[in-house]
């Protein structure tokens, strides 16, 4: 099912490249983000096949976020875009970071993977917030 997955960020991608010609970037991820919790919070909140699948349509959401949140962030820092970007690089170990915390919260909490689910809807807020915050000009 992993297929899935990475074909809806696929997809997600193509559709995701269109939005952006007509749409403010920080709109779009914004938009991605609190779709992905919505997902999220479904999938927690059903079971079988609608938990399995709205969780694989996260993919849809994840696909534009690395590449708008990079371009906003590096976004009006002129000289200093080569140290942003790199500070954004070495922020992907949040990627590494995350899947362990939840291992931590799921372990914890008595193997409770919904409880867990908290990590990621947190991680999706603060993008969301980031998309919010990236729309207003500077």
């Amino acid at each position: 099912m992993i297929g899935l997955y990475w074909g809806g960020a696929m997809v997600g991608r193509f559709i995701g490249s269109a939005a952006l010609r007509m749409f403010s970037p920080g709109l779009i991820l914004a938009t991605n983000a609190i779709g992905a919790i919505l997902l999220i919070v479904i999938s927690t909140q059903t079971s079988g096949a609608v938990a399995a699948y709205t969780l694989l349509a996260v993919g849809l959401m994840n696909s534009i976020m690395f590449p708008t949140i990079f371009s906003l962030a590096c976004e009006k820092l002129g000289a200093k875009a080569a140290d942003g970007s790199g500070i954004i690089n070495v922020a992907i170990f949040g990627g590494a970071v995350v899947p362990l915390l939840y291992g931590v919260v799921a372990d914890a909490t008595g193997g409770n993977l919904a409880l867990a689910m908290v990590i990621p809807i947190v991680c999706y807020a603060i993008i969301a917030g980031f998309g919010i915050f990236a729309r207003k000009p500077a």
